[in-house]
């Protein structure tokens, strides 16, 4: 069976990215012929484009593209120059595209229409920012309208991640068609015991961990106000880990201005997934305030490496943790409850052996293996009907 997987971004820091890789990576190690088609971006918000992306990755052949820029950012869709030709003229047995509201993915579902080919997407559907002005909700909300119309009325299978996902797409997609594949985690790295050296110089002793984009709808400024809120004797520092999308400079202005400078540490991209762990595996507690998440598969990271989570009851988020089970819960934008939820849990140690527990049996079931098989199983069906 031959496979073409279709995302503007690849080898590139993200949940997408991830789930693309380590989807398809499996996919090829049990005998399926996969390729990726990307753009040549690296940074979307940024646009920045690399030209020395390796091929292939994991095993898996990967052709890039240029990408078009949006010509109003946030409402037009970028395109991927020579994609329908590729994929015109390698004629897989099924197309697998991922993201909403992008223009490669019209690009994928005119292909597959004019040559029968199964179509699949994966929608990793983010509704509007609720922070955006009303003209622009109601443009986002246009292009949700117009993608159901076409290119969601093309595909064979919608792929969502939880029951809200799958609740969201149905108000402007066929409901029919839509599966839910929950994404992973690789529990085998997370179980080793691995050197403590792993772990970057110059971590406190006892910190807070927030991974993932340094981005503006991350809420990583209410996370900030919610940590000058704590009296300086009970104040635990906060590590921020991962690629910074041009909000690390805002944040530590913000730090500053709040009389917490020294309590932020800042990162960046750990390259190395042994020094990842590392840093989730020595935190008190995993902290993610975001103002959305389709999913988040840090939380699933975090249940792996055995440490509690605070987060914001918004979008898939409670689905993951179970409604409260796995984690502790607190409102988006409300920096005061952010505040108690982590001195509360900060104080607990049984409450934090509870949520560890509950996290780790919740995260044998959530395994890449498992998200794999699930899409295999998927593509079989149409492939061969």
């Amino acid at each position: 069976m031959r496979v073409a997987q279709v995302t503007l971004r690849f080898d590139a820091p993200g949940g997408v990215e991830t789930n693309v890789r380590e989807v398809a990576s499996r996919l090829v190690r049990s005998g399926v012929d996969v390729e990726v088609h990307a753009s040549d971006l690296y940074d979307e918000s940024g646009w920045v484009r690399r030209s020395t992306y390796p091929s292939p990755v994991d095993g898996i052949p990967v052709h890039r593209y240029p990408a078009y820029r949006r010509l109003l950012p946030g409402l037009t869709m970028p395109l991927m120059g020579g994609l329908v030709h590729a994929l015109d003229a390698a004629r897989p047995d099924v197309i697998h595209a991922h993201s909403h509201r992008y223009g490669h993915v019209l690009q994928a579902a005119a292909v597959a229409e004019a040559r029968r080919i199964p179509f699949v997407v994966s929608t990793h559907y983010h509704p509007a920012d609720r922070r955006e002005p009303p003209l622009k909700r109601g443009l986002l909300r246009c292009q949700d309208v117009g993608f159901g119309a076409t290119a969601y009325r093309i595909a064979d299978a919608l792929v969502v991640e939880t029951q809200l996902e799958a609740q969201l797409v149905k108000e402007f997609a066929p409901a029919d068609r839509i599966r839910i594949i929950p994404p992973g985690v690789d529990l085998a790295p997370w179980e080793l015991e691995e050197n403590g050296d792993a772990a970057p110089a110059g971590l406190p002793p006892r910190y807070l961990l927030y991974a993932g984009r340094i981005a503006s709808n991350k809420g990583l400024d209410q996370l900030l106000r919610a940590i000058a809120r704590q009296p300086d004797a009970r104040r635990i520092p906060i590590v921020f880990m991962g690629t910074d999308w041009g909000e690390g400079p805002r944040l530590r202005e913000l730090a500053l201005s709040l009389g917490i400078g020294s309590s932020v540490t800042f990162l960046g991209h750990v390259a190395s997934p042994a020094a990842w762990r590392a840093v989730y595996r020595r935190a008190l507690l995993f902290v993610l305030p975001s103002e959305w998440e389709a999913y988040g598969i840090v939380l699933l990271e975090a249940m792996a490496a055995g440490v509690p989570i605070v987060a914001t009851s918004v979008g898939g988020v409670p689905e993951v943790l179970e409604h409260g089970r796995c984690g502790r819960l607190v409102p988006y934008g409300d920096p005061a409850a952010l505040a108690a939820a982590i001195d509360g849990l900060a104080g607990d140690p049984d409450a934090r052996t509870r949520l560890v527990d509950a996290g780790r049996s919740r995260v044998q079931d959530l395994t890449w293996d498992r998200a794999a098989a699930a899409h295999l199983e998927l593509y079989r069906e149409f492939a061969a009907g």
